[in-house]
């Protein structure tokens, strides 16, 4: 049995089915703990993702690297499931990478127990039908986003899903998840605020 609290993980899956003792004992024997410094990778491209995660704390980026330009698509936060779901349900490998942006602590689980968890929670076939509705009303709506949205509206989007975050990364990454080159995001913020933003920080 997994000797690591899984307190916030028990919190959410609740949110969606209600947790039996035997449950919550089935939880602890299919999740392991995994720590990432800041840098480190959950997965990266051309790698088949072996896992979900789920965040205990910490900040992960979900990115793709296109002719030398990383393109920042999702941020993971705490309390968050994580996963490359496209290179892990098919078993094939990724086109995109998951890194870690801060030192981050999280529990894992495989290929095989998240099928033997769906077969022998008590309602593992709920649980699971509903997190993938989520992910994919989350992926379609990001996707929707960037072919439809104005940098401006995607700024805001951005501040209105993450409030907190804009103080633990980067303003380059901010950019990147626009869509935009940081100069860009510069003169957005420099307009709503009146201020005259005349360089935004690089990467790490």
């Amino acid at each position: 049995m997994l000797n690591y609290p899984l307190t916030t993980l028990i919190e959410e899956i609740r949110l969606i089915v209600p947790l039996s003792e035997t449950d919550i004992a089935l939880l602890h024997a299919l999740f392991q703990p995994l720590s990432l410094e800041k840098g480190d990778y959950f997965v990266q491209a051309g790698q088949v993702c072996q896992h979900v995660g789920f965040i205990q704390t910490g900040l992960v980026r979900y990115f793709i690297n296109q002719d030398g330009d990383e393109k920042i698509y999702s941020f993971g936060l705490e309390n968050e499931f994580v996963c490359d779901y496209e290179s892990f349900l098919s078993q094939r490998p990724c086109r995109r990478a998951i890194q870690a942006i801060e030192d981050s602590a999280l529990v894992i689980i495989s290929f095989p127990n998240l099928q033997r968890l769906f077969a022998e929670l008590t309602y593992g076939e709920r649980f699971g039908r509903v997190v993938i509705e989520q992910v994919f009303v989350k992926t379609i709506r990001q996707l929707t986003s960037l072919y439809t949205d104005s940098p401006e509206i995607r700024y805001q989007a951005f501040l209105d899903e993450y409030p907190a975050l804009s103080a633990r990364i980067t303003q380059y990454h901010i950019a990147s998840y626009v869509g935009i080159k940081p100069q860009s995001l510069s003169r957005i913020r420099a307009r709503w605020s009146g201020k005259d933003y005349t360089r935004l920080s690089s990467p790490e």
